[in-house]
């Protein structure tokens, strides 16, 4: 097994997370479908990031920066029409454990440089937005 085929099998650790979280995009209560999109967006760009060393593609790098700044941005959009951001532990302790697993040691792969500064740069836009947006909100009936 080659080096690239760790990284691919890594990479479908967070794929097959993904398999009960579209559930429950696709079947849930729309607080249940905004903490999963979030979720989903988190897990996705983690599996970019593994399956770009994998594949040896650094584009797909760049795809998983977009989704670390917009999925965090979509799911506040989606927060304020619902009137309330849910809390979730989940997506809390998915990103605080998952992103550093993931990025530091991409990092140590691609060795310093100009690669390393965007995954670490990629693992703290993961940890920030999924920090503030599974936070909850102050009041649970939420403003008009």
């Amino acid at each position: 097994m080659s080096a690239a085929d760790g990284w691919l099998l890594a990479g479908l650790v967070p794929l097959l997370g993904l398999v009960p979280v579209l559930w429950r995009i696709a079947c849930g209560e729309p607080r249940d479908r905004l903490i999963a999109q979030n979720l989903a967006c988190l897990l996705a760009a983690l599996a970019l990031l593994l399956t770009a060393q994998g594949f040896g593609r650094p584009a797909y790098v760049d795809v998983a920066l977009v989704l670390a700044v917009l999925g965090p941005t979509g799911t506040l959009i989606y927060a304020r029409f619902l009137g309330v951001l849910p809390g979730s532990p989940v997506v809390r302790w998915t990103a605080l454990a998952g992103a550093p697993a993931v990025v530091l040691p991409l990092c140590v792969a691609t060795g310093p440089g100009r690669a390393a500064v965007k995954l670490l740069l990629i693992g703290a836009l993961l940890i920030a937005g999924s920090l503030v947006t599974s936070a909850g909100s102050r009041s649970e009936g939420g403003r008009a």
